[in-house]
């Protein structure tokens, strides 16, 4: 979710702070423009386009990324989409599917693979999810995004006790309303 909005910034962010960044969505034009933003302020970039509801388009990205930099240091897990908004009663199942594909599947498949590559190091690491505050309360007219995020909370404090040992911190960041295009 690095093409726009609080992905973005986080990349730019990451970029002017000295790191390598790779830069995933499911679009590679918005993604590009970002990249080349990165790079014209003399950042190191790249592009991929990825659907995070797809694991195997996730190790691929995780693949693509060692291969490109040599390893991954830190991965934050921000891609997220809310198709349906209203009662939950009213829900189709192909928009509960959607949710929890890329805003549960996609976080537990990329931390899945970024831990495993972490391991196989012996290396320490960083795990960044986002989260929302809507995890923590009920959300009428978004119960299932808010539930896709409680996962989230939950997936995050689990992972935690896990890979701690192994010297990988997992953590979340719940943001309230943001104004952005999501």
């Amino acid at each position: 979710g690095a093409s726009r909005g609080i992905g973005e910034a986080i990349a730019k962010s990451f970029a002017r702070n000295g790191a390598k960044v790779v830069l995933a969505a499911r679009k590679l034009e918005g993604l590009e423009r970002v990249r080349d933003e990165i790079q014209g302020a003399g950042g190191k970039a790249l592009a991929v386009a990825c659907h995070a509801g797809e694991p195997d388009q996730i190790d691929a990205l995780v693949a693509r990324t060692i291969k490109e930099f040599g390893q991954v240091d830190v991965l934050v897990n921000n891609a997220a989409t809310n198709p349906y908004f209203g009662p939950m009663m009213n829900l189709e199942w192909a928009a509960w599917d959607k949710t929890f594909d890329v805003n549960v599947k996609g976080y537990f498949a990329a931390t899945r693979a970024v831990a495993k590559h972490l391991m196989e190091r012996k290396a320490h690491g960083s795990i960044v999810n986002m989260a929302s505050v809507v995890g923590f309360m009920g959300s009428p007219l978004q119960g299932i995004y808010a539930m896709t995020k409680a996962a989230i909370v939950s997936m995050t404090k689990t992972m935690a006790m896990e890979l701690g040992s192994a010297g990988i911190r997992v953590n979340c960041i719940a943001p309230g309303v943001i104004d952005t295009r999501f």
